[in-house]
């Protein structure tokens, strides 16, 4: 691929902003920043460490309210019963840069163009560079009559809340038969494998004790499929018609009624948007997400209120010294964790070509992975690029129901995260995918083997 030219050159109000001296005192009139990170998910961690290193600390800010770190890729094993909470939770000073400057506060506005993101407080936080990793809110309020089902249900739950994944694990326990219904919403969610993950493990756990035959185990989704990418679609099919499971397409989840215990689904399909009433024992509910509100009312998104970034290089599309990150952005992949990782090392080069005025040489492919776990012991690792090509790293058919591969996301991908992820030191595995495949990972190559 040809080395891609820089967009634009910095804005002239930028360049003047900028200062040898990066201060980062309590006491500063206006805080610059060489490098900007707003938001400390899993992108903005991993780039923050990655920058501070590069750049030194000093010169790196990170905007972030929350004191505690989620590993969420975890909570559908929370919910599942595998794991602990607390083994998805590290305190946020542990992740971030050492010598950075963390203002634990919220990003209200972001001005482009001053290059200005400005505080809760009212500060306008200067930058040279900005990374946007603010990754997605929930919006369980755009379902009539939540969030408040969870707090008078015991029956609804949901993996995608600390709070709320809490109540899985019991109502699965609770359970005695009836309608079990698991959701997928009508927008880009986070890993879109979780909401029939913590089904099949449920499904798994009904099984081995003695409540299958009672339980009608259906999963609604609003999309046309049950997995964006064929191979691994015909396999969790499979899985699915082998277990008894109901999936209903294009069936949107609109209202929870938790005094009578009815879910209302849109009909997608239905031109004059009807509805339709299912009674449930046991209600796993995915939310509708979008972006956080200060990114969408911001001149940095798309027309679907996404960080408009070029997909491989991540750089933004208007302005030349603001990149994006994970699931904020419109790159069309998968947002999972595996994806920010990939994207990490992509943002790193990149950003560091346009600090030194070079061209642009890192592209981004989609990579990004999901591992499908299918019960207890089981899991398909779905990996794959933008066009739903496989990118597996193993030399083996990772479509297939796999014990190792089980182990993998169960003990050593939080490992991975935790220990190389956060520290800005992993981008993904596709130097061992090279390896392993004797340094053939293209999907023309992986295709014609699957």
């Amino acid at each position: 691929m040809k080395s891609m030219k820089l967009l634009a050159i910095l804005p002239g109000n930028c360049i003047q902003s900028l200062s040898k001296n990066f201060s980062t005192g309590p006491a500063s009139l206006q805080r610059h920043f060489k490098i900007l990170v707003v938001g400390a998910g899993a992108g903005g961690c991993s780039v923050a460490n990655k920058f501070a290193h590069h750049v030194g600390g000093e010169k790196v800010g990170v905007i972030e309210p929350n004191d505690e770190h989620y590993y969420q890729p975890m909570w559908t094993l929370v919910g599942g019963g595998v794991k602990k909470l607390q083994d998805s939770v590290q305190k946020m000073s542990k992740l971030l840069p050492k010598k950075g400057t963390w203002m634990k506060t919220k990003a209200v506005a972001f001005d482009p163009e001053k290059c200005t993101v400005t505080t809760a407080e009212g500060e306008e936080v200067k930058y040279e560079y900005l990374i946007v990793a603010t990754g997605l809110q929930l919006n369980y309020n755009k379902i009539k009559g939540l969030p408040e089902a969870f707090d008078t249900d015991p029956t609804v739950c949901s993996n995608y809340d600390y709070n709320y994944v809490q109540k899985t694990w019991p109502a699965i326990q609770n359970f005695k038969g009836g309608n079990a219904i698991f959701t997928f919403p009508n927008t880009p969610i986070k890993c879109a494998g979780a909401p029939q993950k913590i089904m099949y493990l449920a499904e798994d756990w009904w099984r081995k004790n003695g409540m299958r035959e009672k339980a009608n185990v259906i999963f609604n989704s609003s999309l046309g499929v049950i997995f964006g990418v064929k191979k691994y679609a015909n396999s969790l099919n499979k899985v699915i018609e082998s277990r008894g499971m109901k999936v209903n397409y294009k069936r949107n989840l609109i209202e929870v009624r938790p005094e009578t215990r009815e879910a209302i689904f849109q009909n997608l399909d239905s031109p004059t948007g009807e509805t339709e009433t299912f009674k449930y024992e046991f209600l796993h509910v995915t939310p509708p997400m979008s972006t956080p509100d200060v990114v969408r009312d911001s001149p940095l998104v798309d027309a679907a209120g996404f960080v408009d970034v070029d997909k491989n290089t991540l750089q933004h599309k208007k302005y030349s010294n603001i990149f994006g990150i994970g699931d904020c952005t419109n790159a069309p992949t998968s947002k999972t964790a595996a994806a920010a990782a990939a994207q990490c090392g992509i943002l790193e080069t990149n950003l560091r070509a346009v600090m030194a005025n070079k061209p642009m040489t890192a592209q981004y492919d989609g990579y990004t992975s999901c591992p499908l776990i299918t019960a207890r012991g089981k899991c398909i690792l779905a990996e794959f690029d933008f066009d739903g090509n496989p990118l597996e790293t193993f030399p083996i058919n990772q479509g297939k129901e796999r014990m190792t591969m089980y182990h993998m996301k169960k003990d050593v991908m939080p490992q991975i995260y935790w220990h190389m992820m956060m520290n800005g030191h992993w981008n993904g595995p596709g130097v061992y995918r090279k390896l392993m495949h004797l340094g053939m990972d293209g999907p023309e190559k992986q295709a014609a083997s699957a």
